[in-house]
């Protein structure tokens, strides 16, 4: 079954929009894993505009579940992972200033960079994925960085799913396939949700992870945080 690790940052952003700590970010990783979840990701940024570095080494010991911590490698950044030494480290090209991430890596360009990043985290037993997109080019590379598994960047299949689904699927089946073949393990995320997810999963040869942030967390006004990583979760085995 492929695991579900819930992005925890837009409880942290909502915590930050008033001050105080509440909703407690805490309480919601320790909650998230009681109510299914298989694991929690966080994203901290350097301006920590949701998750904050503190948090990061707050959530460490509370949980039991896996720990995915994604972000730039950034000095900062390599140092708070270095230090807690999660599960997994799920690295994405954003800039300081981007609102959301918008794009994978080109592994060709930034092979000898990711190569030593990435060298660093095995040392230190981190399993370590790499945010992407269809590019089978990148793919292949991205073995070359030393890197454990990919994340697919699902941002255009979200956008395309409503109009046309086997078209949207398309270069991302091609793309797992790739992965397969050159020995990567499979993650994928990015505007993942309850109307596309479950087709998402059917059709990804050997899916290992899926990290949804934004629309779960959004669901859960709706339906409470239980009962919707329960529906999330549903998608996954069906």
């Amino acid at each position: 079954m492929t695991r579900l690790s819930v992005n925890i940052n837009k409880i942290a952003t909502l915590r930050n929009a008033r001050g105080g700590n509440v909703p407690d970010v805490l309480k919601a990783a320790i909650d998230c894993e009681r109510f299914g979840a298989q694991g929690i990701t966080v994203h901290p940024r350097p301006d920590e505009r949701h998750i904050r570095y503190q948090d990061v080494l707050n959530i460490l010991p509370v949980i039991t579940t896996e720990f995915n911590i994604e972000g730039y490698p950034s000095k900062s950044f390599m140092d708070l992972v270095l230090k807690v030494k999660p599960h997994q480290v799920t690295l994405v090209p954003d800039s300081p200033d981007v609102l959301t991430s918008n794009a994978g890596w080109d592994t060709v360009n930034n092979e000898s960079f990711l190569k030593e990043v990435i060298g660093e985290f095995k040392k230190n037993g981190i399993r370590t994925s790499v945010f992407i997109e269809t590019d089978e080019k990148m793919i292949r590379n991205a073995v070359k960085t030393g890197a454990d598994r990919v994340e697919l960047y699902t941002e255009k299949y979200a956008r395309d799913f409503p109009n046309n689904r086997e078209k949207a699927i398309r270069p991302f089946v091609e793309a797992a396939m790739v992965a397969n073949e050159v020995g990567l393990g499979i993650n994928a995320g990015h505007d993942l949700d309850l109307n596309n997810l479950k087709y998402f999963a059917q059709h990804i040869p050997q899916l290992l992870e899926v990290s949804i942030g934004h629309a779960l967390i959004s669901d859960a006004l709706y339906f409470g945080l239980e009962n919707t990583i329960q529906l999330y979760l549903r998608q996954l085995k069906d």
